[in-house]
């Protein structure tokens, strides 16, 4: 059962009928309050939104859903195609992003590869030492506490736990976090490991940012006796 979130009024029959006539079943609302009300029952398997509804910003009530353990996939339809848009939906929930004007054959394909996906399973938690990254909500939490990141922030440090206690030169850091048309350069890194230090100090974290001088970053776990209470920055030679 498949769930549209539109609220062009010539648009959403269209979309309506197209998923009907590919052999799904679907309904369709276009409020931001109509989607939160209905997705609440967990009876859809996919999720179709739109971004700018009008009472409400899509992606706001995605990010609700994703609190609440709403795990079925979603697909974003929108006609902000920046790249920073898109960065922005997929860290907040969005499993894939359509921009309009689309084809119709390649949302169906889409839907195909969403409903692929194993479903009814919420994202893995990766967890070093008491520093907890949720994959489905993209909230990371420290002893329990919410640290407030921005998206870049969170992609690598999400990176940093998961490759926990081995070291990532700067160069592969910045590759792997690199998007199409925009670098994640040298300086970006440095500073949103800044931040990302910052925003755990005071936390009781026990976990450890190393830098490892002229070379790039590892992230371990602290001997729980030694933690202080901040993240420092060990600076080991290479």
């Amino acid at each position: 059962m498949l769930l549209l979130v539109e609220d062009n009024s010539r648009l959403r029959p269209l979309l309506l009928e197209l998923l009907r006539n590919a052999g799904y079943k679907a309904d369709a609302v276009e409020t931001m309050s109509d989607f939160l009300s209905v997705s609440q029952a967990g009876a859809y398997d996919l999720l179709i939104v739109d971004l700018m509804l009008p009472d409400g910003d899509g992606l706001e009530a995605i990010r609700t859903l994703r609190v609440r353990g709403c795990a079925a996939p979603v697909l974003v339809i929108t006609a902000k195609g920046k790249i920073d848009d898109k960065i922005n939906g997929l860290d907040n929930g969005a499993d894939d992003y359509l921009i309009k004007p689309f084809n119709h054959e390649e949302l169906l394909a889409r839907v195909r590869a969403l409903l692929r996906r194993p479903q009814n399973i919420v994202g893995p938690v990766l967890r070093v030492g008491n520093l907890e990254f949720n994959d489905a909500t993209a909230e990371v939490r420290c002893g329990g506490k919410l640290v407030p990141l921005r998206p870049a922030e969170r992609r690598l440090l999400m990176l940093l736990m998961r490759r926990s206690g081995n070291a990532m030169s700067k160069i592969s850091i910045a590759e792997a976090l690199s998007q199409s048309d925009r670098d994640f350069s040298r300086n970006a890194l440095e500073a949103n490991v800044h931040r990302i230090r910052k925003a755990l100090e005071g936390l009781n974290s026990e976990v450890l940012i190393e830098t490892i001088r002229r070379w790039g970053y590892r992230l371990r776990p602290l001997d729980v006796g030694a933690t202080s209470g901040s993240v420092p920055s060990a600076d080991l030679e290479s």
